[in-house]
């Protein structure tokens, strides 16, 4: 890992992740997660404070952060927190746990990145429980042509910069392809350019 990843990129990204667009789609639907539940990409723990309150709160949090350098700047959420957290450095690639154990799964602005997304996403409906939810806010692929062969141009040179993130993935698509069925799907753009800013947030339930 070089200089920029271990100590730009962390700071990078937790920057531009706690945008208030972005801050008011994580109190949307996080608070969703309940029960047992696992969260992929953690990151710096933007999401910790929207897990809701009192009874709305997580029985327990798994959280798997492959970047330790970015998930060391989560520990005054965690100090935070008032519902235990377990921080792991592993990708949703090798998810550390047995089959159907959670309640539910959220990820946000994270399947843009992973590399083997088409193995992550059969992981986690591995370790999602039957009657569990997958919560996703995800950016990806725009609907206006234009745009996309955009993203499409840009997409090496973002993926350099950005950690590795894809700018034209179908989030929608991707979850679907790995036995997931979308009950609830919004899109949109958010404020910024349009070619980093199409998002995909909704809920997903095994098939």
């Amino acid at each position: 890992m070089g200089f920029y990843a271990r100590h730009v990129l962390p700071k990078v990204i937790n920057t531009a992740c706690a945008q208030r667009p972005m801050s008011e789609l994580r109190a949307r639907y996080v608070p969703r997660a309940r029960g047992q539940v696992l969260e992929i990409g953690f990151g710096t723990g933007l999401n910790l404070p929207h897990y809701g309150v009192g009874d709305a709160k997580p029985a327990s949090l798994l959280a798997l952060e492959p970047a330790e350098a970015i998930a060391a700047l989560a520990g005054e959420r965690l100090a935070e927190t008032r519902f235990p957290v377990r921080v792991v450095a592993a990708g949703a690639e090798e998810i550390p746990a047995g089959d159907a154990v959670f309640d539910a799964v959220v990820s946000t602005w994270t399947l843009c990145s992973i590399g083997n997304v088409y193995h992550a996403l059969r992981e986690l409906r591995r370790v999602i429980k039957p009657s569990g939810v997958f919560v996703f806010v995800e950016h990806g692929a725009s609907p206006e042509p234009a745009w996309l062969r955009w993203q499409r141009r840009l997409e090496p040179a973002w993926k350099l910069v950005g950690g590795g993130c894809h700018l034209s993935r179908r989030p929608d698509e991707l979850i679907r392809a790995a036995g997931f069925r979308v009950v609830e799907l919004d899109t949109g753009y958010l404020p910024g350019p349009k070619f980093a800013t199409f998002t995909y947030r909704g809920v997903a339930v095994r098939r």
